[in-house]
């Protein structure tokens, strides 16, 4: 499921992000000296961002996924031999 989200983003991911460092670096290189520093702030913002969102983000999701249902799971197990313990006696 996570790779097929993955992969239906990742153009318009790459478009948008590509948009707004084209348009960033044309304020940076011609901008005036008041605006470089911003724009550079923001160019690193987009780019970080950008691979944290494609890079970063699936894998905890996934990570944190699998500890959840983990713990789902060893509570229903716990759960069901507190049951047994007790009709046993």
């Amino acid at each position: 499921m996570v790779n097929g989200a993955l992969n239906s983003t990742l153009s318009r991911t790459f478009n948008t992000s590509i948009t707004i460092v084209v348009v960033l670096l044309a304020i940076l290189f011609f901008g005036g000296e008041s605006i470089q520093g911003f724009a550079f702030a923001l160019l690193v913002g987009v780019v970080v961002g950008t691979y944290s969102s494609l890079c970063i983000a699936a894998p905890v999701y996934v990570d944190l996924n699998k500890k959840l249902s983990a713990e789902s799971g060893s509570n229903a197990n716990s759960k069901a031999k507190s049951k047994l313990q007790t009709s046993k006696a």
